[in-house]
């Protein structure tokens, strides 16, 4: 009996297979760390780990509270530095 993998349609790796693949991306491994220790070729990796960053890509941009062009003030960072002078008003 093979077990099938709940995570992905038509995935080509065991449940446990992707969980163990999973586990090493949360480790920040790269593909060819992965694939070695998983057992699995690297395209196979590749493959997996570009569809696991477009399911967090897209979790995250439906989660985020800003929506369109973020504006950002440069004042709250302070002015730029010159030479010989301290302060915020240079």
């Amino acid at each position: 009996m093979t077990v099938k993998n709940k995570y992905r349609k038509g995935a080509h790796i065991s449940e446990r297979k992707f969980r163990e693949l999973l586990r090493l991306f949360s480790v920040d491994l790269n593909a060819s760390q992965i694939a070695s220790l998983a057992g699995l070729s690297r395209d196979t990796v590749n493959r997996y780990l570009r569809a696991i960053r477009m399911r967090l890509a897209q979790f995250c941009n439906s989660r985020s509270p800003f929506n369109g062009e973020v504006e950002v003030d440069e004042s709250f960072f302070g002015a730029r530095r010159v030479k010989g002078k301290r302060g915020r008003s240079a």
